[in-house]
């Protein structure tokens, strides 16, 4: 559950951040990461217009530079777009400096306010410095559909088990994932609808 639903703990560590939306509105915050890239992005924002859900997407800068055209269109559908460096960099082993570069060096293609640090880890220093800049998004929900372990019901049922009000949930627009979420995403959008769960994006 540490790694579905982040404990306690690990939120203390990262008070600023967004880790949960307003817990009294029966809403959720559909998010994916990594991409974008030609072989999931498409299909994602196919899924996301058919059921006319906006979602956010926290991009890697450097498949951003590769792929501006796919960046465009999240635009253009009026989805939010979020920074998740340019090379998707594990704080932990990367000084303030070199992190901060490579933040800023996103940002020079995605223009946001919004950043989420890959592998939800970061070192005190980088997240003093991304929230003076940025506003911080965690998750409550991350569904795990990147894990080679999982299965597209798996995916599913995690969405099913762990998803409450507020929560911010993490797909992955990445070729690890797309496979279960061919099956998975569609699915798991259904049930929140029947659930009674709004679909919000970010301020």
């Amino acid at each position: 559950m540490i790694i579905e639903q982040p404990s306690i703990w690990l939120r203390w560590l990262y008070p600023k951040a967004l880790w949960r939306m307003d817990r009294h509105e029966k809403a959720v915050y559909l998010t994916f990461d990594d991409g974008p890239i030609p072989e999931a992005t498409p299909f994602i924002l196919d899924v996301l217009k058919q059921y006319n859900i906006k979602a956010t997407f926290f991009m890697v800068g450097d498949n951003a530079r590769k792929y501006p055209e796919l960046l465009q269109r999240v635009i253009d559908e009026g989805h939010r777009i979020g920074n998740h460096t340019h090379n998707h960099l594990m704080g932990i082993r990367y000084s303030i400096h070199d992190y901060s570069y490579n933040v800023e060096k996103a940002n020079a293609y995605l223009r946001t306010d919004l950043v989420r640090p890959p592998h939800g880890w970061m070192r005190l220093s980088q997240y003093a410095w991304l929230s003076r800049k940025f506003k911080i998004v965690m998750w409550d929900l991350v569904t795990r559909d990147y894990s080679k372990w999982m299965t597209a019901e798996d995916v599913l049922n995690n969405v099913k088990k762990y998803t409450r009000n507020g929560s911010i949930i993490t797909f992955h627009d990445s070729l690890k994932s797309i496979d279960k979420l061919k099956t998975a995403l569609p699915q798991a959008i259904e049930w929140l609808k029947e659930q009674g769960y709004a679909f919000n994006i970010f301020d």
